[in-house]
């Protein structure tokens, strides 16, 4: 008998687990299997290697190479696997969209959208059609059902050096209520250990560090010599506008960075804002990075089924950092503004605000601004 995460109990649950390739998903699979529940395998083919201009098959996830090791994972594993081709889709809710956002003077971050439209939405309308109960992926997060609010919760994973729910705070009611994680409450060493000991073959497979489809960490080559969007050159100035030298495009920046600037000067330079419309970068000290206030659109919350006055949380802004004490305040159905108690360093527009209720997810939304 396997239980449904809501209390109740039913035989042969089917779930379809989504395997890029890598250890985690496997184990994923792995786990279920031994859990009993009737399992197949999902490879998502997102792009081709030769498309995004990279030859190295080793450091992309969705490669040729992952659909292959994933498929070995699958056979000995016995069971059902899949190649869904969401190229196109991937193109235009992903690329194109880091794209835009990019070149309007943001700092995107494509997982959260590929999470969004791809993982979560594209293939558990695939597996529904297949008559799978169920997908699960190897994110290292948890998902519970509270009977109090009637809701199920995002929580943060046991091992919170691995958690990673700052990448799927825009997953919806239904999506959690169909998604399992099995990965929750492992730590990234038990999970390889589990892989060995079933002798599969991506064991000891390294993790995925950069953008998939731009695994050099240069956006800005990427958005050139691939997709032919370029960016001109404008001015640095300082926060009274006035000049300070020439810059290669604001896409070659990022808010907090100060090395690649080629500027000489007194004191260090870091970039404070970009300025999209006028094509210019705004230059200045360290201090001037630290805001208290921002404001968030495109909000999503899951604890709640909606923020009606100010609400005690702790946040972050980014997928590293350790979230800090803040107040959300409600503006409208799709704004929040974010007050920490303490200012935070480089908050960036495109990145995400996530804000928890100790490790439950209330919510998150995309960044608009700081105030200071």
């Amino acid at each position: 008998m396997i239980s449904d995460g809501i209390g109740g109990f039913s035989v042969c649950k089917k779930v379809m687990v989504a395997m890029s390739g890598g250890v985690d998903s496997s184990v994923a699979a792995v786990l279920l299997k031994e859990q009993g529940y009737q399992i197949c395998g999902a490879t998502l083919r997102l792009f081709d290697n030769c498309d995004i201009g990279i030859q190295d098959k080793s450091r992309t996830c969705c490669s040729l190479a992952d659909v292959q090791d994933a498929r070995s994972v699958a056979y000995k594993l016995d069971i059902p696997h899949y190649v869904f081709n969401f190229g196109d889709l991937f193109k235009e809710k992903v690329i194109n969209r880091f794209a835009e956002s990019y070149l309007n003077g943001e700092t995107p971050n494509p997982c959260i959208d590929c999470n969004r439209f791809i993982k979560f939405q594209k293939m558990l309308e695939r597996a529904i059609f297949l008559e799978n109960d169920f997908i699960a992926t190897g994110h290292y997060v948890k998902r519970e059902f509270d009977s109090v609010s009637n809701r199920y919760l995002l929580k943060k994973a046991a091992d919170h050096t691995k958690d990673q729910t700052y990448v799927l705070y825009a997953m919806t009611q239904d999506e959690l209520s169909k998604t399992l994680f099995p990965l929750g409450g492992l730590t990234k060493d038990k999970s390889r250990k589990i892989a060995e000991e079933r002798g599969l073959v991506n064991a000891r497979k390294p993790d995925s560090q950069d953008i998939c489809f731009v695994p050099d960490g240069d956006y800005a080559g990427f958005l050139l010599n691939v997709l032919g969007k370029a960016s001109a050159p404008g001015d640095f100035v300082d926060q009274s506008e006035n000049f300070i030298a020439k810059h290669k495009g604001i896409i070659n920046y990022t808010v907090g960075q100060r090395k690649g600037l080629g500027i000489s000067n007194s004191f260090p330079l870091y970039v404070i804002s970009k300025d999209a419309q006028n094509n210019t970068v705004v230059l200045g000290k360290n201090e001037d990075l630290f805001s208290k206030r921002l404001i968030a659109k495109d909000v999503n919350l899951i604890a709640v089924d909606k923020l009606k006055s100010p609400m005690k949380v702790t946040a972050k802004v980014r997928y590293s950092q350790t979230d800090a004490a803040a107040v959300v305040h409600p503006l409208n159905e799709n704004e929040i503004l974010v007050e920490f108690e303490e200012a935070q360093r480089a908050i960036t527009p495109g990145q995400a605000v996530v804000f928890y209720d100790g490790d439950i997810v209330v919510g998150g939304g995309s960044i608009v601004c700081d105030e200071k």
